[in-house]
């Protein structure tokens, strides 16, 4: 059993089915059933159950999905590494990222594309049990995110590069006339006031950080609504259903023409910023150098 057979196997476990397998990997349907017969044949198993035109795997086949994966990643980081050694840093750096951290990206990539300009990228945006995802299945190298990192894999998976912490405002609506002379507000000030919170059903560390300090000063906090997306949040906020309190990087990517942000200074806490990877994984070169990138100009934000 060879590589080509492998990835042949891994295409008919995806697609579930040997006609869409033989159109993904442009071939004939005939010489890709004769391969998976010539597999099973070798390990002397049955790797698919057939129901119908649907193929599911068995408990054999699953096994060998997963050391299939295993087996071709690592065939596909060892080109990677080898052509780097021989080309220098280009080709594709794919990024996720929260929604709440996007801003902080495209001065950087515009930076690292006048130093390395045969490097594209791809930038994909999700919570952080979509991104850890993206992570093991090497959708992406690299996670712009809140700390900690909310994934469903055990956190020593991880190495990570923490970035300077960002100070939590208050976002209100400019049509409330919420205005006054001092820039600030006291959130002890604000134990009545309606609170839309950002909060997922596996994201809750951000939360639970304002419902901490809410807590510290001797309230309880008045959430009528809890959301997981940062623009609906704002746009809750704009309609003057309430008001939320954000880390300040995240207002960056939204007009100011209906909101208004005020500082805290009672809230002893902050949001916490970094970037993930995989441990003891291959990073390619122009993820290393991206990293640096942020390590480099830390001080800067």
């Amino acid at each position: 059993m060879d590589v080509r057979q492998l990835r042949y196997f891994l295409a008919i476990a995806k697609e579930g089915q040997i006609t869409r397998a033989a159109k993904t990997l442009n071939i004939e349907q005939p010489p890709l059933s004769r391969q998976l017969k010539l597999i099973e044949e070798e390990l002397g198993v049955t790797l698919f159950d057939r129901n119908g035109k649907r193929m599911t795997l068995t408990e054999a086949g699953t096994v060998l999905q997963a050391k299939a994966e295993a087996i071709v990643r690592q065939l596909n980081e060892t080109v990677t590494e080898i052509k780097e050694i021989d080309q220098g840093i280009q080709g594709m750096l794919s990024i996720g990222s929260v929604f709440s951290c996007v801003s902080l990206l495209p001065e950087k990539i515009a930076f690292f594309r006048e130093r390395y300009p045969r490097v594209t990228f791809k930038i994909l945006e999700g919570d952080h049990v979509v991104l850890g995802e993206y992570l093991e299945d090497r959708s992406i190298e690299l996670v712009v995110t809140r700390l900690p990192f909310e994934s469903n894999y055990d956190i020593s998976n991880y190495e990570s590069l923490r970035l300077p912490s960002d100070p939590f405002v208050i976002v209100v609506p400019k049509k409330r006339n919420w205005r006054q002379t001092e820039s600030s507000f006291l959130l002890k000030d604000l134990a009545t006031t309606p609170l839309i919170a950002l909060k997922s059903d596996k994201t809750i560390q951000l939360n639970e950080k304002i419902v901490n300090e809410c807590r510290r000063l001797g309230f309880e906090p008045n959430i009528i609504c809890e959301c997981s997306s940062v623009s609906i949040t704002i746009a809750l906020v704009i309609a003057g259903i309430g008001v939320t309190i954000l880390p300040k990087s995240v207002l960056s990517a939204f007009s100011v023409a209906d909101i208004e942000l005020f500082d805290l200074p009672d809230i002893t806490v902050q949001s916490d910023v970094g970037i993930i990877w995989l441990k003891n994984r291959y990073l390619t070169k122009k993820a290393q150098r991206f990293i640096e990138l942020f390590e480099s100009t830390k001080e800067n934000y």
